[in-house]
């Protein structure tokens, strides 16, 4: 098999190209309070950034001379530091530009908005204040963001993952395995941000734009070399990666979710896609998809448009043709998975993951393909998965009980599904499962999650998730419907208690040695969404305590 071309050797190429050099490494890879911005930014003339998105410069307000310069840009006043670029966009409810005052008045020199905003910042402005006039503000904020940090995305590898499932955990088995090879690495994701190995608490998936450009500085500034993150269908539909520069695209899988934001299954496809598509402006340079399902499959067609065939590589663990393949699966009694990677030259690599279940498997495969695209030696690549443990995905909770205790992320039926599955197949016991949905989202699911739980457990608690600002009691109606379409001689035991807590205590009372207790939906996350407020709520914490108290109250039945 000819050598190709790893994604390293593409960006030295393009380095070139673009007469780009990389910013020297920080001496002290730390992150400073706050550090999801550089310390020592560029400073942008707002002439060139103007030219370079096509927007007008002008000025309005009172007296005085306004900036010609800026070193950074937000969306959000309230965010603004001195030196800032304020966003101004048009919004659903008000204008952006509403709120330039405050962003003045927080340091912001300059505003960048619609015509409708300049008129609005011209009547409120009492300074001379530089406006830079652009007709659609959010179509070139991916690019103005990245101007204004100076291009960060190019001067670093960055690895995009998309997906329905595993997102999450492939980001930290790439991680890990670019770790274990001597890389520096960021990690951008739902559970949190990782800036040189330390964590930066992360409320989006993927950050706006300004935000996103800003992290990229903050990283490059501190000496990382390759970024990995996880990439919504949300992110790419509404352009939050916008000029961000992908060396490698990655597809797991897909499976209904987000159907509150997207037409169809097709549509969220579609948003997915962009990160793989021929003339997307966000298109990776190289792809590596998995083609275990339908929508992989077709992802790997779309990828391979106007391509070589050597820029896009498939792994498969359920299906035979695909350029790194899967066999010799064995599971050892902590838990522990191994596995036979065959890879595109027809070596063969022993590969371990901590984590259980078949699906994790695919997720490790294509980890470890990731890296070695990156440019990482096999055996670094699992060397490092081998060592992952990934938050709230089928984390154990162990308080020297005599059942398995679980807490997983799955909010989706396919996650849901799989989740159970792997937990049948690793015990003869009975399983429970305390499970919702979230408001304000995909309504469709909720009877299907419901569905999966009663035919799948033996206990299901139905319960709130996070509500937001629906009445909790029609989401677990919801669920509760579904649960009753299976026949009752196959249906789980069913008990409906609003309160989480008192689900996760319900769950655990029941078990005896042997079961297991899944608590499902909410995984990693620190809160749970009630009317609009955000109360401390951690499954992992609450289900901890449920088992000790059972441990103190004399034990499992």
């Amino acid at each position: 098999m000819t050598a190709t071309p790893t994604v390293t050797e593409h960006r030295r190429t393009a380095r070139q190209e673009r007469n780009l050099e990389p910013v020297p490494s920080s001496p002290d890879p730390s992150v400073p309070a706050g550090g999801r911005r550089p310390e020592h930014p560029p400073v942008t003339r707002l002439d060139d950034l103007a030219a370079a998105i096509g927007a007008e410069l002008t000025v309005v307000g009172g007296a005085g001379r306004p900036a010609d310069t800026v070193t950074g840009i937000d969306l959000r006043a309230q965010d603004v530091l001195p030196g800032d670029l304020f966003a101004a966009l048009p919004g659903a409810h008000a204008h952006g530009a509403t709120y330039a005052r405050a962003a003045l008045d927080r340091g912001a020199v300059a505003v960048f908005t619609d015509p409708a905003g300049a008129e609005i910042v011209a009547g409120i402005a009492s300074a001379a204040t530089a406006v830079l006039i652009h007709p659609e503000p959010r179509a070139v904020l991916g690019a103005a963001s990245a101007t204004v940090y100076g291009d960060p995305s190019e001067r670093m590898q960055i690895i995009g993952i998309t997906g329905t499932s595993g997102k999450t955990t492939t980001a930290y088995l790439v991680e890990a395995g670019l770790a274990a090879a001597g890389r520096v690495t960021g990690l951008v994701g739902t559970v949190e941000i990782r800036v040189a190995g330390r964590r930066v608490p992360s409320a989006l998936t993927t950050p706006e734009a300004p935000q996103l450009h800003a992290l990229f500085a903050a990283m490059l500034e501190r000496g990382v070399d390759t970024v990995v993150m996880e990439v919504s269908s949300h992110a790419l539909a509404l352009g939050r990666v916008a000029a961000t520069r992908f060396d490698l695209g990655a597809f797991t899988n897909l499976s209904q979710d987000h159907l509150d934001f997207h037409r169809d299954l097709d549509d969220y496809f579609d948003a997915k896609a962009r990160l793989f598509a021929a003339g997307s402006p966000v298109r990776a340079e190289r792809a590596i998809v998995c083609v275990d399902d339908r929508w992989g499959r077709r992802m790997a067609e779309v990828a391979a448009v106007d391509r070589t065939p050597d820029v896009v590589q498939t792994v498969a663990v359920t299906e035979g043709d695909a350029d790194w393949t899967v066999t010799g699966e064995t599971t050892d009694p902590s838990g522990t998975q191994h596995f036979d990677l065959i890879a595109p030259d027809g070596s063969t690599h022993r590969i371990g993951v901590r984590l259980p279940g078949r699906y994790n498997i695919a997720n490790a495969a294509l980890a470890v393909a990731l890296c070695v695209a990156a440019g990482v030696d096999v055996d670094s690549a699992a060397r490092g998965v081998a060592t992952v443990d990934v938050p709230g995905r089928v984390e154990r909770i162990d308080r020297g009980q005599s059942y398995l205790a679980v807490v997983d992320y799955a909010h989706k039926p396919a996650a849901l599904d799989a989740v159970i599955t792997t937990l049948r197949r690793g015990t003869t016991g009975r399983i429970a499962v305390v499970v919702g949905a979230g408001g304000d989202r995909d309504r469709e699911k909720r009877p299907l999650m419901g569905a999966i739980a009663a035919a799948s457990a033996d206990f299901v608690v139905i319960t709130d998730d996070n509500p937001r600002t629906e009445d909790p009691a029609s989401i677990r109606a919801a669920l509760l419907e579904g649960t009753r379409t299976v026949p009752g001689d196959k249906r789980a035991e069913i008990h409906e208690i609003g309160d989480r807590a008192d689900a996760i205590a319900a769950a655990v009372a029941w078990a005896r040695p042997g079961d297991v207790v899944l608590v499902a939906g909410k995984g990693h996350e620190r809160g749970q969404e009630i009317d609009g407020v955000k109360h401390p709520f951690d499954d992992r914490e609450v289900l901890a305590a449920a088992v000790e108290q059972q441990q103190r109250c004399g034990g499992t039945q």
